[in-house]
This record gives structure tokens, sequence and C-alpha cells, in this order.
């Protein structure tokens, strides 16, 4: 299962709610998300990590918000199960690849970042995704990436790149699921943007009316999350777990009513 990005406290009471029966009946052998948005709705704490680590999720990916929080420095060197896009600056803390272990097979990880519309400094995606893709097939067939871009055009240039060589190039970041899931012939399984664990009734997991104040009359005004329904999105994933090659992909799209505590 791969869970789009959690967006803040109501995220990760979607997340505490549902994951551990789902992993159950399902019977999901690794569990990856975005989790660059579960603090406030930008960035992650370490405290927040190990709950959600508690819930069930394996490996947490991450995009541009990945430091707003500084707590996250402390652990970034160490804790091999958070990424952070392999395409950042070499110097910076952590790690943009994992291989995890599951069950006989291993998984190879891979998180990178765009550059169209992102105003971030960072490598050519392309040509670091080469690079950690070969890397990872050197131990294991089995290589997910989450590509964590504005454009579709860039995304679906990736996921052309890497048809033949990885499992699943799966988009992040816009907080909106597409419904262009495909896998190709060669090998890999596509989705622009597996959507967000998030208020529904938001626009990208944040108050409508404050994004509006910013929209139509260009003040500073402060951002808060939404209030309501949230929508869990994410999409199942099989692999042929001897080769790599996509199976199946399936979006998940549910909605859930936090009212009252877990």
């Amino acid at each position: 299962m791969f869970l789009g990005d959690i967006v803040g406290q109501p995220g990760r009471e979607a997340v505490l709610r549902l994951l551990p029966e789902m992993k159950k009946e399902k019977s999901i052998d690794l569990v990856i998300a975005n989790g660059e948005n579960m603090a406030g709705g930008f960035g992650m704490t370490p405290p927040l990590l190990e709950e959600l680590f508690a819930a069930g999720i394996d490996v947490f990916t991450s995009g541009n918000h990945v430091w707003d929080k500084k707590e996250i420095l402390e652990i970034m060197p160490t804790e091999t199960r958070l990424l952070r896009p392999a395409n950042f600056a070499p110097e910076a803390p952590g790690r943009g690849m994992g291989i995890y272990d599951v069950g006989e097979y291993q998984v190879a990880v891979i998180n990178l970042i765009g550059r169209v519309f992102i105003p971030l400094p960072s490598d050519c995606p392309f040509q670091v995704a080469s690079r950690e893709v070969e890397k990872a097939l050197q131990v294991t067939p089995n290589v997910i990436v989450d590509f964590h871009a504005e454009a579709t055009s860039e995304k679906l240039a990736l996921g052309w790149l890497l048809k033949d060589k990885v499992s699943a190039v799966l988009g992040t970041h816009t907080h909106v699921q597409t419904a262009d899931e495909k896998i190709y012939d060669e090998k890999a399984a596509y989705i622009s943007d597996v959507g967000m664990v998030g208020p529904y009734h938001s626009v990208l997991g944040l108050d409508p009316e404050r994004v509006l104040n910013r929209f139509m009359r260009g003040l500073p005004v402060g951002l808060e999350l939404a209030s309501g329904e949230v929508v869990f999105n994410g999409v199942y994933l099989t692999l042929d777990p001897r080769s790599g090659k996509a199976l199946e992909l399936q979006r998940i799209f549910q909605l859930i009513s936090l009212e009252g505590r877990i």
C-alpha cells in the first residue's frame, strides 16, 4: 500500500483508525506513505513519525516540506525508514533510497522531487533516477519510486523513462488523486498522483476561506487545516516479487468522519 500525503492531525487520525484493519484484511506486506505534511500541514516531527510507524507505516517519503520542522534534522541522518528526495544536494542529511526486507524478498524505495513549478534547488530528477534505479536493481527487481512533483508532464516523462526498469512510479505532491493509473507492458505501474489523506472539503487540505483570501485579496492570511470529513487516498500495488513486474494497481478512495475520539 502507498498512501498519499498525510495532512495534519485529521490525516494522522484517519491512518490510526483505518490502517491497522486494512493491513490485516488485505494482507499488506509493506506500507509506504508520504509524510511531509503530517505536522499541521507542513513538515514532520519525530514523535509524529513514531506514532504512525506504530500504526503500521513501514517507510516514509517526503518532498519540498521535509525541512519545515527543524526537529526532523535530529533523526534524518540515522532513521533508515525516512527518505528525502534523492536529487537534493548530496550534502543534505538523510538518504533518497532505502532497501527494505519484505519476507524473503527486498523492496527498494526511491524518493525524487520535480523541478517544474517547485522553486527548490535540486538536481535533474531524470538523471538521478537513472543512477539510483541502477543501484537498486543490483539488489532487487522490486523498485518503487515516489516522484513528488507538480507537473503531470514531468511525472509522465519519468514514468516513460523508467517503465521497463522499476515496479512503480507513483506521483505525490498535488493532493488530488488522478484517474490515469496504468501498468506498462514492460514492467511498471504508474499514476500521476495518489492523492492525500486529509480534510476532504478543503483546498489541498487547507481551509478554503483562508485560501480564497490569499487568492482574491493578496493578503498574508495565515493558513489553517480544514475541518470535516477526511479523504483516505492511496493505491494498492501487487508485484511479482521475482521479476518486480507490477501485476495490479488499484486506487483507494474512502471518506471517513472523525467525530469523537479514537
